[in-house]
């Protein structure tokens, strides 16, 4: 019996000096996340904390050597520039055509049926314009494709700028849309420069200047509708706003988008709960928001399934304008680092449900991610190496080259009548009119 007794009052001393431990433990813990939230500013101290001078913008504005210029509607198309970013720490000669296209090399006289649109893996940052994957393709297909792509843009921006071009006379009847990384979380934010101020600070302030206000897309907290927002800085002078810390901080205190991508890059030290928590009932997410130990990952896929919800709207959008305007309409997917890196390791990936709507909406469509995934498996190489062969960051010309060829098929697939290179003849017979001068 006095056994007995001594088991069980040592029990209970272990038992609670184990509790004494664990609560110990915990609140370290804590004051170590209080800590370390402590050392970040709050989102109204980073805004304002974040914005541009007015130099930046007087060489933004100038045109001169500048990597992107000033637009009305878009807030920025690109520019022409020869930043030293290429392979061998080579210059790149980037220039644009007077209609606003990245000048064509190949065939620009003969008549165009491909216009492409999207990101800096469109436009083909850190090459030159002859070695775009573009280029590539128009010299093996014996014509022109025009590049509308620019680096920044998410995949509003370059919806936007698809619905301007194709009404003009650089509209085409081939279009290919390209989606890359987290186009679709800048497809919400109204001034992407807040969220990569460091970037700036580190690559030629003015001369590299991007990301100013344009339009976008979010949606009304109130009724849970995505809405359309235009450009509130539609000329040069409003642009000058930006350097106005009170202006900044009052049009994007309520920026939901800019905040949860903030926060999850640890830029800041909390959230607009209450906002936060409107945005994920109306994306029917029951999730938490409360628990600070689960707020960075919860707020991370929250702010995954509110840029997943504005692409596929924007898609929607997207297809039922080419279907009304007789257009063939083309979307490709590509993110090497999130995606591409994900596969190859787990076989899974972030952006399923944008593939499976895809699917179940038939679009046509390429993921260059699995021509990666199964290009990988040929070498014995680890992923940073072979990513080295393709990537400086973006395609280099090789890269390019790959993406060219990779898609090839589907393109020839696609078009019709076929390219020059690829019709079908009883014979041998070429005809040269309109490629050489002094024939016909």
């Amino acid at each position: 019996m006095f056994k007995q007794y001594c088991l069980q009052s040592l029990k209970r001393i272990f038992s609670l000096a184990f509790m004494r431990v664990v609560l110990i433990l915990l609140c370290l813990l804590g004051k170590t996340a209080t800590a370390q939230t402590a050392k970040l500013p709050t989102f109204e101290a980073y805004v304002k904390g974040a914005i541009p001078n007015r130099q930046e913008l007087d060489i933004f504005l100038g045109g001169s050597g500048v990597w992107a210029k000033y637009d009305t509607q878009l807030g920025y198309i690109l520019g022409n520039s020869i930043p030293r970013e290429g392979i061998d720490n080579s210059l790149n000669i980037s220039t644009t055509d007077h209609k606003g296209f990245r000048t064509m090399q190949m065939y620009r006289d003969r008549p165009c049926r491909i216009n492409t649109y999207g990101n800096s893996f469109t436009q083909c940052q850190q090459v030159s314009d002859g070695e775009t994957w573009q280029e590539y393709l128009a010299a093996h297909l014996g014509e022109p494709i025009r590049n509308f792509g620019v680096g920044g843009y998410g995949v509003f921006q370059s919806y936007k700028r698809l619905l301007k071009e194709e009404n003009t006379k650089n509209a085409a009847d081939y279009l290919i849309f390209y989606i890359w990384g987290d186009d679709h979380v800048r497809s919400l934010l109204r001034c992407r420069y807040l969220a990569i101020k460091q970037w700036n600070q580190k690559n030629q302030p003015g001369f590299k200047f991007h990301g100013n206000f344009w339009p976008n897309l979010e949606m009304d907290l109130s009724s849970g509708r995505f809405i359309e927002k235009p450009n509130p800085l539609n000329t040069k002078r409003k642009l000058y706003k930006m350097t106005d810390t009170t202006w900044m901080w009052e049009n994007v205190k309520d920026d939901i988008a800019l905040q949860l991508l903030l926060f999850k890059n640890k830029e800041i030290a909390s959230l607009d709960l209450e906002n936060v928590q409107k945005l994920a009932k109306h994306l029917q997410l029951n999730i938490s928001l409360k628990d600070y130990a689960d707020l960075e990952q919860n707020a991370s896929y929250l702010l995954d399934q509110y840029s997943f919800a504005a692409t596929k709207h924007i898609l929607e959008k997207l297809k039922f304008y080419a279907q009304k305007n007789d257009k063939k309409l083309m979307i490709v997917l590509f993110d090497p680092y999130r995606v591409t890196n994900s596969l190859v390791e787990t076989g899974n990936r972030y952006d399923e449900e944008v593939v499976r709507y895809l699917q179940e909406g038939q679009f046509n469509f390429f993921d260059m991610n699995l021509i990666h995934v199964e290009d990988f498996k040929k070498f014995n190489l680890n992923l940073k190496d072979y990513y080295g062969r393709y990537l400086l960051g973006h395609y280099n010309p090789t890269g390019n080259h790959f993406f060219a060829y990779s898609i090839k098929d589907k393109i020839i697939q696609w078009l019709s009548p076929k390219p020059t290179t690829y019709k079908v003849t009883e014979d041998n017979w070429i005809d040269f009119k309109g490629y050489l001068q002094g024939i016909y």
